[in-house]
């Protein structure tokens, strides 16, 4: 297979496979925490969790890559990256460590939830580091499929944290409180692991620095609005159609992930007696992350074969009306058949729509416009979703069956497959 053979070559390079690590690492330590703080916020059994609840559980992970996205890579070209990598995985170990003394100690939510959001926050620094770091250690002629390869690999890395940290919870502790320190664990070998590279290899070169950081800021945000009215010249209409959409979709996606939130915990897994069994429902939700996930894979192999027939504006029409049409079939009886299959649905068509969206923007938009509309994409992309979770607090009962929900969400898909077949497919 040409992937293995790629990286087989990528892995010739000392420094890539060092810098790899730190990635695996760390990414692997974000499943282990991201879980953690989903297990304890839906399913601890002292607590009475809540569809708002969970919208600020989903505030605290995405707000931060939509907030603080744009600007990092700013002060990211101030410092040396290697030091970023090492003190960043440094102070999330600390801060992971303190979220776990909160849990013990049964604190305020609130208090909870700023120590979950300075995890979090300090993620988007690591992660545009690792990225920023990559062409100091591989050479041009690789950089393309090391730039393929490498998040990849963070990616199963992250989805391999989530599941153990679900075995650890199932079988091997109760307390979320260990599960946390798991992931602490993990970020302080990651920043063990980044003290085998080159303090000054990851650069950047001092020279490259723009002297004043308000006028870097500054330009940042320029950045971004010049990008929005690059997207609203008429010859960009199909990527912001494209755009558009995407956020729709992400937006619905988000919406159903906390109605099966609340079904797992609750519907799914009540007795007669009405009392419930929070690992039951715990272990439903790991199966539909990973049938979700297994759609997600799908789409990866689908939708480059169906691009290159359909075209990617006519598969985002293809995927919202699939989407329109089989998510009130298979979700309105809520039970767990039907909307497990719903989750591979939804996963595939999400993912396929994204990665055409994907494709649309960077054929359409200029590549000197092409980095800022992607950091747009990026605010968009989860800021969707947690205003996703924040309408689906308002409409969802407490054990998580809405008609209006998923109605809703059925017609919006409806809306994205016709807005797109009129104005935005090529």
């Amino acid at each position: 297979m040409s992937v293995v053979r790629d990286l087989r070559v990528l892995l010739r390079f000392r420094d890539f496979r060092r810098l790899l690590a730190v990635r695996l690492l760390s990414q692997g330590a974000d499943g282990v925490y991201q879980v953690a703080l989903a297990t304890y916020v839906v399913f601890s059994p002292e607590k009475q969790t809540s569809a708002a609840a969970i919208a600020s559980a989903m505030a605290v992970l995405l707000l931060p890559y939509s907030l603080v996205g744009p600007f990092a890579g700013v002060l990211l070209d101030r410092w040396r990256r290697r030091q970023v990598l090492l003190y960043g995985n440094l102070l999330r170990a600390l801060l992971a460590s303190v979220t776990a003394v909160l849990i013990l100690s049964h604190v305020p939510d609130w208090l909870f939830y700023v120590s979950a959001l300075c995890v979090t926050a300090v993620n988007r620094f690591v992660l545009a580091g690792l990225s920023a770091a990559l062409p100091r250690v591989v050479d041009a002629e690789r950089l393309v499929v090391a730039n393929s390869l490498s998040p990849t690999a963070g990616t199963l890395a992250a989805t391999a944290g989530g599941g153990l940290a679900f075995v650890v919870r199932l079988v091997g502790s109760d307390s979320d409180a260990v599960v946390v320190l798991l992931g602490a664990a993990l970020y302080l070998c990651s920043a063990l692991a980044s003290l085998r590279i080159g303090r000054e290899l990851l650069g950047p070169d001092p020279e490259l620095v723009q002297p004043q950081l308000t006028t870097a800021l500054a330009g940042t945000a320029r950045g971004l609005v010049a990008g929005v009215r690059h997207l609203a010249e008429p010859g960009r209409r199909t990527a912001a159609w494209a755009l558009a959409s995407m956020t729709l979709m992400r937006f619905c996606y988000g919406a159903l992930t906390v109605m099966v939130l609340m079904l797992c915990r609750y519907a799914w897994s009540s007795d007669a007696s009405g009392s419930t069994d929070s690992d039951q429902g715990l272990a439903l939700l790991g199966l539909a992350v990973a049938i979700s996930g297994a759609g997600f894979f799908a789409a990866a192999v689908v939708t480059p074969w169906t691009v290159g027939r359909l075209g990617p504006g006519r598969w985002i029409v293809v995927c919202a009306a699939a989407a329109a049409v089989l998510e009130p079939a298979l979700g309105l009886p809520f039970t767990e058949v039907p909307i497990l299959v719903a989750a591979f649905v939804l996963g595939l068509v999400t993912q396929g729509s994204k990665i055409a969206t994907d494709t649309i923007v960077q054929s359409s938009v200029d590549d000197g416009f092409r980095g800022r509309i992607f950091s747009l994409y990026d605010v968009l992309f989860n800021v969707a979703f947690v205003g996703a979770a924040a309408v689906a607090a308002l409409m969802l009962p407490p054990d998580g069956r809405s008609v209006s929900l998923v109605v809703t969400i059925a017609v919006i898909y409806g809306a994205i497959a016709a807005a797109m077949g009129r104005f935005g497919a090529q």
